[in-house]
């Protein structure tokens, strides 16, 4: 029996696709988005659709960002995502991001009490929003924090020997990094003595040593809150 049009085109639109989670809950292969939901949603993932299972297996056998980077030069589109999770609940980054953040990476970020005031930093892993170094002054700006945290990201990662990315939210701090200079105009005085010998110290150490870590502007627009945030906003 010949189907009426509308029916047929009711069955295209119900094809079936194959989802890859390489990381998530359970990484593997899943035949519909509601068990792929399952192993994304509310955790660190990375996963991606394609039209058929054998698609599926070879992408399977290949690092996620490789994966992604040949769809994004092919112009491939897709169910593509990164998931993150926070005190407050789930941050979703929308299936379809294009370019979405890289996970094996170290971000930074600051916050500060007042302007000046109590100012911190931290810097976390983009996965796991394990915390790898903190700092905090009595006296500081929100965009000193955000030099520093860079510096202190860029110490860390040559340091320890490791070829991460640095993601910043702060157009500014990546701005004085490059340029090996903190350009704040917070007065020396007593209070801030420190932190000034501080800063000073870190633009010696971006003057005097050489580094080829790749610094990159957080997304916020389409990622959410940069996953080194102080969550005070």
């Amino acid at each position: 029996m010949r189907l009426p049009f509308f029916s047929y085109l009711c069955i295209m639109a119900k094809k079936e696709k194959y989802y890859v989670v390489w990381q998530g809950r359970e990484p593997g292969i899943y035949d519909n988005w509601h068990d792929c939901e399952k192993q994304v949603k509310g955790v660190a993932a990375q996963f991606k659709s394609f039209e058929s299972r054998e698609e599926a297996e070879a992408a399977f056998k290949q690092p996620y960002s490789s994966v992604v980077a040949t769809a994004s030069r092919t112009g491939q589109t897709s169910r593509t995502g990164v998931l993150f999770v926070d005190e407050n609940g789930m941050t979703a980054i929308k299936p379809g991001t294009a370019n979405p953040p890289v996970l094996d990476a170290l971000a930074v970020d600051a916050a500060c009490s007042g302007n000046p005031g109590v100012m911190e930093y931290q810097g976390v892993y983009v996965a796991s929003r394990k915390q790898v170094f903190h700092y905090r002054a009595e006296k500081g700006t929100n965009n000193i924090g955000e030099f520093l945290a860079l510096v202190h990201g860029l110490s860390y990662l040559k340091k320890h020997n490791l070829n991460q990315i640095l993601y910043s939210d702060s157009v500014n701090a990546i701005g004085w990094v490059r340029q090996k200079q903190c350009k704040s105009k917070l007065p020396l005085t007593p209070d801030t003595a420190e932190l000034w010998d501080f800063i000073h110290r870190a633009e010696n150490w971006l003057r005097t040593n050489s580094y080829t870590t790749e610094i990159r502007k957080w997304d916020t627009d389409h990622w959410g809150e940069i996953p080194a945030d102080f969550g005070r906003k």
